[in-house]
């Protein structure tokens, strides 16, 4: 499923609306967790964006794209219109590439301050998951944007707010497994792998940076 492109008081916003709810599993600042979701959003904020409830701005510029229901959204500081989507065979994944100048290392042991960037993934399966295999999903999709990263020669697993939203049907025989070398969880690894590398070379706050994406 291909995002919508928006213009909101300024701001670049990608949206998905679906004709039903789909059981999603969200790191987002709204609405996270697990549970049927009828829209998506993932929306662009100035660099030096501070709100102390940035769940609140994502719910406000929902309203102001006439979505309704129960939802979940993100925030970059990238301008969304740079995203990348993917399709392979069958599963969609989106991603909005923003690594700023200071990636870090997962295990890393600097503590930082908020800066711009941040990582957004959205993936679409064309069949249900199991709880289980959405988690194993997650995992497979972080692993895979930490790989086209390490290629890509950017000194880091990804940023401190990268978001990852993972969506599949509520109804259907559900697949087991998510990880990558399951069907899904592979289709998935290699459609985010594909998008964030080709969002290092197109973004302007990587591209400029670090060029080892050739």
């Amino acid at each position: 499923m291909k995002p919508e492109h928006h213009q909101v008081a300024g701001r670049s916003v990608l949206l998905w609306r679906t004709d039903r709810p789909w059981l999603a599993i969200s790191s987002a600042v709204h609405g996270g967790g697990m549970g049927e979701r009828e829209w998506v959003l993932n929306a662009t904020v100035p660099s030096d964006y501070e709100c102390d409830d940035p769940g609140a701005d994502v719910v406000e510029l929902a309203a102001a794209c006439g979505l309704t229901g129960t939802g979940t959204g993100m925030l970059t500081a990238l301008d969304v219109r740079q995203e990348v989507t993917v399709t392979d065979q069958e599963v969609t994944v989106t991603a909005t590439t923003g690594i700023g100048a200071h990636p870090t290392w997962a295990a890393g042991d600097e503590t930082l301050a908020w800066l711009p960037g941040t990582i957004n993934v959205v993936g679409w399966f064309p069949v249900r998951l199991t709880p289980a295999a959405l988690v194993n999903a997650v995992a497979t999709a972080a692993e895979a944007k930490a790989q086209a990263l390490v290629e890509g020669g950017v000194p880091g697993t990804g940023t401190p707010t990268d978001a990852t939203i993972l969506l599949c049907p509520t109804t259907g025989p559900a697949e087991a497994y998510g990880g990558p070398r399951s069907v899904y969880g592979a289709r998935l690894a290699r459609a985010v792998h594909a998008a964030v590398r080709a969002g290092l070379r197109t973004s302007p706050m990587t591209w400029s940076t670090y060029r080892g994406a050739d």
